[in-house]
């Protein structure tokens, strides 16, 4: 079984759009990533591969993530395209291209395009993706390049305000 973990990046600063890429996290969206992070500790589960878009909050949520979970920050594998330009068969693409070694892996970026990718990798999912949000897909697959779309099923989904 193969899973992957989407991540929706913590809130951020709303100080507009001028330096997008340089948003940084607001207290809340720090305090929102300790306790999405804290609660996959308990439950034990824990990154094989991280991949994350290089814009400052998509970063930052990811590290909070990792530190949490002990995953070293230096190993985080950025991805330029998931910060804007990502489409649904870009996330696959590189999913299918991970070694089989890996069993589980987080990708974190931005709304829209980190919403739609859940709902396609699923067969159902109609609820929100909230700052933060954490959605956990399971794959009844050994290979990464049998993940495709609408091939997997909701393990979980964790919002700050239901935890």
């Amino acid at each position: 079984m193969k899973r992957v973990i989407i991540v929706r990046h913590a809130k951020a600063v709303p100080y507009g759009y001028d330096d997008d890429f340089h948003r940084d996290l607001t207290d809340r969206g720090i305090k929102d990533a300790n306790k999405i992070s804290s609660k996959l500790k308990d439950d034990g589960i824990k990154p094989d591969l991280v991949i994350a878009s290089p814009a400052t909050r998509a970063m930052h949520t990811a590290s909070i993530y990792c530190k949490n979970l002990g995953y070293d920050l230096s190993a985080i594998r950025q991805e330029e395209d998931f910060y804007e330009d990502a489409t649904n068969q870009d996330f696959i693409e590189v999913i299918q291209q991970l070694t089989d070694k890996i069993e589980t892996v987080f990708i974190f970026g931005h709304n829209p395009p980190i919403s739609s990718l859940v709902y396609n990798l699923v067969k159902s999912f109609s609820a929100d993706m909230p700052t933060c949000s954490t959605v956990g897909i399971e794959f009844p697959v050994d290979k990464w390049v049998d993940v495709d779309s609408h091939g997997g099923k909701v393990a979980f989904q964790y919002v700050p305000k239901s935890i």
